[in-house]
């Protein structure tokens, strides 16, 4: 079939939009920091916009990792020493918010999230847990610190001064600081112009944004299994965090000892093998799942009401699944293993 000239000029144009017209890109970008892999996931934004973004998140986390690491030479570390002396000190501007932001939770959760006890942490070197000749400490030595009682409380801040009525006080953020850096470092990302992105944290994810016409979505892992457990669409700015007793642990005599420690017992928190909250929330969801995980099956739902939390998941020592009604609606399974899953009624 013969065509016109404009025919023709008007089909160039069509091939020429279509060549031109590009799916937005998206990028992605790994590295280490807090002891785990963080990936990163931009959509839509231009490849020079990306690399500034990855550069800078890096540079970030790099420094708060070593600002609040209580192994490395940074602010946190200085900190627990200055407080061992029971004088008042100024205390690092990237220490204090933490600080705080931890004491209300640690109130609010009825002192289950408590990140005073890090002789208690240091004692079952779970930072050792992949060495050989591991083994739980003496019930004396964990007895001691407990008498001590070291609680957030005893801290007393005025201005940038610090100083602890119980020098006992060890401070370790490691189900804290993840989130917090992950909300930091998310707001870091808008304030550039980014506003499609996910920040995933060895599992735990925190999300801005859509993927395109889609929503993100974050899996939760199955504890026992090597699979995943179910998902959720996430809506805009959200975040899921899980505390699991699979994460870091030993075995010992056939028992295994994992790294959630319960600040009442001094022992490894019994009752739960993972604990999953969905918040806006980084922060607030990472201290959440530990302080779920320690209340265990018979108390999760009070102290989750007091940390104003909606959407739960709490698999219990059996297997058993239990959630608010709101985690259930959003909750997708794994159709895979659904058959296999023991949910309770939502409370």
């Amino acid at each position: 079939m013969l065509r016109t000239g404009k025919q023709l000029i008007t089909l160039f144009v069509l091939l020429c939009l279509s060549a031109c017209e590009k799916s937005p890109a998206e990028f992605n970008h790994s590295s280490l920091h807090f002891g785990s892999t963080i990936d990163i996931t931009l959509y839509d934004v231009s490849p020079e916009l990306a690399e500034q973004a990855f550069a800078k998140l890096d540079e970030d986390f790099a420094y708060l990792h070593a600002a609040w690491s209580p192994r490395e030479a940074g602010s946190l570390r200085r900190t627990n020493a200055l407080i061992e002396t029971g004088k008042t000190f100024t205390a690092g501007p990237s220490i204090l918010p933490l600080i705080k932001k931890s004491q209300q939770l640690s109130r609010q959760s009825e002192q289950l999230f408590n990140p005073s006890i890090g002789k208690l942490i240091n004692l079952w070197q779970f930072h050792k847990h992949d060495r050989p000749g591991i083994k739980p400490p003496e019930h004396s030595a964990i007895q001691t610190l407990l008498n001590e009682n070291p609680q957030l409380d005893d801290l007393h801040i005025d201005g940038i001064k610090m100083r602890s009525n119980n020098t006992s006080v060890s401070l370790n953020f490691g189900s804290f600081a993840k989130g917090y850096a992950m909300n930091l470092e998310m707001q870091q990302l808008k304030n550039m112009g980014i506003h499609n992105a996910t920040i995933n944290s060895g599992g735990n994810l925190k999300t801005t944004g859509s993927h395109g016409a889609h929503p993100w979505v974050i899996t939760i892992k199955h504890p026992r299994l090597k699979t995943w457990l179910a998902r959720i669409e996430t809506h805009k700015e959200e975040s899921v965090f899980t505390s699991g007793d699979y994460e870091r642990f030993y075995l010992y005599k056939g028992k295994r000892y994992h790294h959630i420690i319960d600040p009442r017992t001094g022992y490894p928190a019994a009752g739960t093998q993972s604990v999953s909250v969905l918040h806006t929330d980084s922060a607030l969801a990472d201290a959440a799942a530990t302080a779920l995980f320690i209340a265990g099956p018979a108390h999760w739902q009070s102290i989750a009401k007091k940390l104003n939390l909606t959407s739960v998941m709490l698999i219990d020592s059996s297997g058993a699944i239990h959630l608010t009604p709101d985690m259930r609606d959003r909750l997708v399974f794994n159709p895979q293993i659904e058959a296999t899953i023991n949910i309770t009624a939502p409370l």
